[in-house]
């Protein structure tokens, strides 16, 4: 399941980053993730690893992630490392200057577990997921701005 959205935020990417890589900020707008903290003494750069309690619906999933993109202020992808109640999953965000500020771009895609059965879950929730993340953006952006 592939969700991808974007948004204009108020704020200078330099505003945004800390709610995109610090476990405290990150769960205060990701809605899903009920639990994200840091999994090594790296807290920056390619190779940070985080350990994620998400809740959607079906089981709760346990994920370690790894950051193998880390350009600071413009661009990190987290890949799952390992996980549970998943395939694979991966969040990719983008920081792009714009005249009113920054526009972010949100790209999730989580592969669903149970073969085909998960699949056709994936596309019934689809509608669900997007919701979410629109939810979720409006979220980052109102933080982002009161700063």
């Amino acid at each position: 399941m592939k969700v991808e959205k974007s948004i204009e935020i108020s704020a200078t990417p330099e505003e945004i980053w800390p709610f995109l890589v610090e476990p405290d900020k990150l769960v205060m707008w990701f809605d899903s993730f009920k639990k994200c903290e840091y999994t090594s003494e790296k807290h920056s750069g390619i190779g940070t690893a985080y350990y994620v309690e998400e809740k959607v619906p079906g089981p709760l999933r346990k994920i370690n992630f790894e950051a193998t993109i880390w350009d600071e202020n413009e661009r990190l992808t987290l890949k799952m490392a390992s996980g549970k109640n998943v395939s694979s999953y991966e969040i990719r965000w983008k920081l792009t200057k714009a005249p009113s500020g920054t526009t972010f771009h949100f790209v999730e895609d989580v592969g669903m577990p149970f073969g085909i059965v998960g699949r056709v879950l994936g596309k019934i929730g689809q509608g669900t997921a997007d919701k979410m993340v629109e939810g979720m953006l409006v979220k980052l952006k109102n933080l982002s701005e009161a700063r």
